[in-house]
């Protein structure tokens, strides 16, 4: 099982990045805040989640334990595969799906292509008492809810890919909020990077 990896972004598409661990070559698929946070060139470390199939073995990566565990989760589902747990975690952050489960809400599920109400309500039934057991579960939940987050959506994604790069979420949240305020262009990347230029000037 390969569980992390520490390497050189070699290749950065729209739906995955090839990490050069010591002249080895893994393509690994992941959502928006990681494709992100990975610049061609850098060295990042992903968590990863090995998916078999009978045809196929497909790494996905996250930058943070939560987001993995959501991954995972989302699997427990009935009807849920992994494409359809990546569109998950590409159309929502971790505190986003964290604020839904916790708050009944199936609601934003709909939004994701290949998940309809039934679907979604049965990811908020099957996962609400599992959600609970994850880590700064509360926290997560009011940071994608609360109004001072910058641009909620973009906001909390931005607090996680921080987060699971190193800082603790106050700071994470605090650079966003400020990032967010002085940056022009609010999509992920941008909004990232200015993060992570506030937070390097400390």
């Amino acid at each position: 099982m390969i569980s992390a990896l520490t390497g050189n972004v070699l290749v950065r598409e729209l739906d995955f990045v090839v990490l050069n661990v010591h002249g080895v070559g893994y393509r690994v698929e992941a959502p928006g805040n990681v494709l992100a946070a990975c610049e061609k060139g850098q060295t990042v470390s992903l968590q990863t989640q090995l998916v078999v199939r009978e045809d196929s073995l497909t790494l996905f990566g996250f930058l943070d334990s939560t987001s993995l565990q959501i991954f995972n989760l989302l699997l427990s589902v009935s009807g849920i595969g992994p494409r359809i747990a990546l569109e998950v975690l590409n159309a929502m952050s971790a505190a986003q799906i964290i604020a839904a489960i916790s708050g009944d809400d199936y609601k934003p599920f709909t939004a994701v292509s290949g998940i309809g109400p039934k679907g979604a309500k049965q990811i908020v039934l099957s996962l609400a008492s599992k959600i609970r057991q994850l880590p700064n579960t509360a926290a997560l939940a009011a940071a994608a809810n609360s109004p001072k987050s910058a641009n909620s959506a973009l906001s909390a994604q931005v607090v996680t890919a921080l987060t699971g790069l190193g800082w603790d979420e106050t700071t994470a949240l605090s650079a966003v909020t400020a990032a967010s305020a002085a940056s022009v262009e609010h999509n992920s990347q941008s909004l990232l990077r200015a993060a992570l230029q506030i937070l390097q000037q400390k």
